[in-house]
């Protein structure tokens, strides 16, 4: 059977090469897509453009909305996204299926003001920039009517973020900016992909000083849906920093796990305590709460350490078996290096630290590679074709 060619092959008529890909992150949007779709391509005109939605899976149908635009648009494509989640990756992900020299990063949510994308582009080639900034925080710019306190909080963060990237940018943690591709290609490889701050990662992680372009803009309010701003969004940010400041030897997961550890180690002496009143001998308490405390543990990682992993159904169950057996394993090893540390120090603070340090390496190490180790499906071996056969 052949297959129609498409309409460019049939007529010779190729269409234009794309100049700026539009990469719009989105879960839940689907009230807004389409009159994003219709605001850019206003704002943008005769400049060949793409528009790549990458959805996390709505459960509101976002990506169905994005498909049936893309029928009767070819300009826009969707990605969707099943078992992964997050802002930077999703960002990642579109940035790596763009196809122009330059790639636009804006949320679907019309906070981000599209008029001002021309602008930008136009501002990258005549500043000759590798990366132009939507910001909140220079002349003619602003937050809109943000409360004191949120105002405060953003104060805050910026100064965090214009530390770690060198004052490069007036607003690090915007989410609405433009880059070359070969600035995203330089930094692909060393992004966290954490969190939600994209930018502030691609900066810290070009490890250079970068051609930098600002545009003022003023934050404007959410058209449809919910805000996506929560405890843990902020607490992602403070890995992040943790992160790139150490040059990307303390990942921020292996930050979030081990203060899940630290919170059951709380948990475990409460346990401990209450199995002390009950009259229960010493070893008996210990190992009743040391089962608690991996309980706590393994839920509180499943839920946020590794939640665009989180096991469900039976696989949480044999997941909860294996993180103890590892979590008893790294025991063994906190016990090995602190007996190893005591002897050579005869100090018991350093011997301490040592071996806790030791174990949560262990069990960060082997929990990331076993427990929640990403299962991927293998492709199927297609038989190659016989005198120009389709196979089945």
């Amino acid at each position: 059977m052949q297959t129609e060619m498409p309409n460019a092959e049939r007529t010779g008529v190729l269409a234009p090469l794309k100049k700026l890909s539009v990469v719009v992150p989105t879960f839940n949007e689907r009230k807004n897509i389409a009159r994003l779709v219709a605001a850019v391509g206003d704002v943008l005109g005769d400049l060949p453009w793409e528009m790549i939605v990458v959805d996390d899976d709505s459960p509101d149908g976002t990506y169905e909305e994005v498909r049936r635009l893309a029928m009767g648009d070819p300009r826009v494509r969707c990605i969707r996204r099943v078992g992964r989640k997050g802002l930077s990756s999703a960002v990642v992900e579109g940035a790596m299926a763009a196809s122009a020299p330059v790639i636009a990063v804006m949320d679907a949510d019309f906070q981000h003001d599209e008029t001002i994308l021309r602008k930008m582009y136009d501002s990258l080639l005549d500043e000759d920039a590798e990366l132009v900034v939507a910001t909140r925080y220079s002349e003619g710019g602003t937050v809109g009517d943000w409360n004191a306190a949120r105002a405060g909080m953003s104060s805050f963060a910026t100064w965090a973020g214009q530390f770690l990237a060198g004052h490069q940018t007036s607003d690090p943690m915007s989410g609405f900016f433009m880059l070359r591709r070969s600035l995203f290609d330089e930094v692909v490889h060393n992004l966290s992909q954490e969190g939600y701050k994209i930018l502030l990662d691609i900066i810290a992680s070009a490890g250079r000083p970068l051609r930098v372009a600002e545009v003022p803009y003023t934050f404007r309010n959410r058209l449809e849906g919910e805000s996506k701003i929560s405890p843990m969004v902020i607490a992602q940010y403070a890995f992040l920093l943790v992160e790139k400041l150490s040059k990307d030897m303390v990942p921020a997961r292996f930050v979030l796990f081990c203060l899940v550890g630290g919170l059951g180690l709380i948990v475990h002496m409460l346990a401990l305590g209450i199995w002390e009143r009950t009259g229960l001998a010493f070893v008996d308490a210990q190992i009743a709460a040391t089962g608690v405390a991996m309980l706590f543990n393994f839920m509180l990682n499943n839920e946020f350490t590794y939640r665009e992993r989180r096991l469900k159904g039976s696989a949480r169950l044999k997941g909860g078996v294996v993180f103890g057996l590892v979590c008893s394993i790294g025991a063994l090893a906190n016990l090995g290096v602190a007996e190893m540390a005591l002897n050579a120090t005869d100090n018991w603070v350093l011997a301490g630290v040592s071996g806790a340090l030791m174990g949560g390496v262990f069990n960060f190490a082997v929990s990331d590679n076993v427990v929640w180790l990403r299962k991927r499906r293998r492709a199927k071996l297609v038989e190659p074709a016989v005198n120009g056969a389709v196979p089945a």
